[in-house]
């Protein structure tokens, strides 16, 4: 009925132009969520941002990869929760911890770990060189409460410290952020966003519990090299993928060489494509 409609009414032919780029929309997403198999791919996911290699326009850039995930999960419909803020001595983040609650939160952001390299005209250089900056991310599962993940105390080294993350230093008065070392791996895990210590803490070990829970996947599963490659040195030669302002526009995935030269779109959260790319990919390699 809409397709007769479209033959002679504007309005008709917008509605069914709209129609359309939904049920698209709606086919590559069931596509996408077709390749996730996982045994946690469905679950949250709880990542990690650090700045690399760079200076200052390392850390501008972690904030820039920051705003671009939260773009991407706005866009999804997915909760987002910043558990932890590290401020750049200038500009930007040295680290941030955030959480991301949604259907294949995790299936979809895992393949997104690893170190990201930016190349521009940098802001902070009155000299206005072009500049290469890096900054990695890395994704752990959110863990159910069913699946047992063992921490012994004697494992933990826990310091508490002042607030200063946007979530608390107008807020706090005591040491209520806290750090969380688990001493045979070397993970530590922060989180300040709370309003009392008890909630940060409560944060930091279900952090924590997903962290040991990817490493001890990565150790069991047979293509833990494939994890293992996204946690290289953040600097050059070892980033997944390429956003480069300058003197071109082009972002490209390393490893699927798929590019989209609209970086700005990109930078905006549209990030979908190299999601579907890799996937295809990795299953291809599996193959």
């Amino acid at each position: 009925m809409l397709f007769e409609f479209a033959e002679t009414d504007a309005n008709s032919v917008q509605e069914l132009n709209d129609l359309i780029a939904k049920l698209e929309k709606e086919v590559d997403e069931a596509q996408t969520e077709a390749l996730l198999s996982g045994q946690t791919d469905a679950n949250n996911a709880i990542c990690s941002i650090q700045s690399g290699a760079g200076g200052t326009d390392a850390q501008d850039w972690a904030q820039m990869l920051l705003r671009m995930y939260l773009r991407w999960a706005e866009r999804k419909g997915f909760k987002v929760e910043i558990l932890d803020e590290q401020s750049g001595s200038e500009a930007g983040l040295k680290s941030a911890t955030f959480r991301i609650e949604g259907e294949y939160a995790y299936g979809l952001l895992s393949c997104e770990a690893g170190v990201h390299r930016l190349v521009r005209i940098s802001p902070f250089n009155s000299g206005g060189s072009r500049e290469t900056s890096f900054a990695s991310m890395f994704v752990s599962p959110e863990i159910d409460e069913n699946i047992e993940v063992e921490i012994n105390d004697k494992d933990l080294r826990v310091d508490t410290y002042r607030s200063t993350g946007a979530g608390g230093q107008h807020v706090n008065t005591t040491d209520s952020a806290v750090r969380i070392t688990h001493l045979p791996t070397g993970v530590v895990v922060t989180c300040q966003n709370q309003r009392s210590q008890l909630q940060n803490r409560a944060l930091a070990m279900k952090v924590l519990r997903s962290k040991l829970y990817e490493l001890e996947l990565e150790k069991r599963q047979a293509d833990s090299a494939e994890l293992e490659a996204g946690k290289q040195d953040i600097s050059f030669g070892s980033q997944i993928r390429n956003y480069v302002l300058h003197p071109y526009r082009l972002a490209k995935d390393t490893r699927t060489k798929f590019e989209k030269s609209d970086v700005e779109a990109v930078l905006d959260g549209d990030i979908d494509e190299f999601i579907k790319e890799f996937l295809l990919f990795k299953k291809n390699v599996k193959n």
